[in-house]
């Protein structure tokens, strides 16, 4: 995609205009490294679309592409040029808070991709003792309506099937109010008061429930 002008903004979009490209450098810059792990956080791109767009950041500098060692495949690092762009990014996702909520359809909540973002937004910190166990119940899903997040000291894992751990906190909801709680288009209060939402658990947690299951950061930082 060529522009045929010197304007840097035409020069910038030449390299990260195209289809999936910001959401790529988007789960380059939240760590994913790998490509099942990259293929995880944008769903529908096909495995060819995904290493043609690698490549092409790859030859515009932006991404480092190195062999696993002893494995097959490769991991790629965003370079400093990729992450001069985290301000754009972030300017971007405020803006579409803003501008562009709107345009959400029923075919955007993907309840694999909530639950990414819910595995990324835990603040284990805030959580007492070395492991807790919360389980999410989507009852308007048709299928794999549970899900659970399994959190030992650092690491924050999420499960399709039942760990065989004490749960300590219960989720239960539709998939859209979960997802516009987390974006901050509901607040826990509303969605909690009004039924759609349901907690119970540990009352420690359920009460604080705010501090280690953040809302994402473009959400608004006065919510409750």
């Amino acid at each position: 995609m060529q522009y045929g002008q010197f304007c840097p903004i035409a020069k910038a979009t030449e390299v990260v205009g195209e289809k999936w490209t910001l959401l790529i450098i988007r789960e380059l810059l939240m760590g994913a490294s790998r490509f099942n792990q990259l293929t995880r956080g944008l769903g529908s791109i096909s495995p060819a679309l995904l290493t043609a767009r690698l490549g092409t950041l790859v030859d515009h500098g932006l991404v480092v592409r190195r062999k696993i060692s002893g494995q097959r495949g490769y991991e790629y690092f965003p370079t400093a040029a990729c992450k001069e762009l985290l301000p754009v990014l972030r300017q971007i996702g405020v803006w579409g808070m803003r501008w562009a909520k709107e345009n959400l359809v029923d075919e955007d909540y993907d309840v694999d991709l909530l639950m990414l973002y819910m595995e990324r937004s835990i603040a284990v910190d805030k959580l007492p003792g070395s492991t807790t166990v919360i389980r999410f119940a989507f009852g308007d899903l048709k299928k794999q309506r549970l899900w659970w997040l399994v959190v030992e000291g650092e690491r924050v894992d999420v499960c399709v099937k039942d760990p065989g751990r004490e749960v300590d906190v219960y989720f239960a909801s539709t998939l859209k109010t979960m997802t516009d709680v987390w974006l901050g288009h509901r607040t826990y209060t509303s969605a909690l008061k009004s039924g759609e939402l349901k907690l119970s658990g540990a009352t420690g947690l359920t009460r604080s429930v705010r501090s280690w299951l953040r809302c994402t950061e473009f959400s608004n930082p006065g919510i409750e």
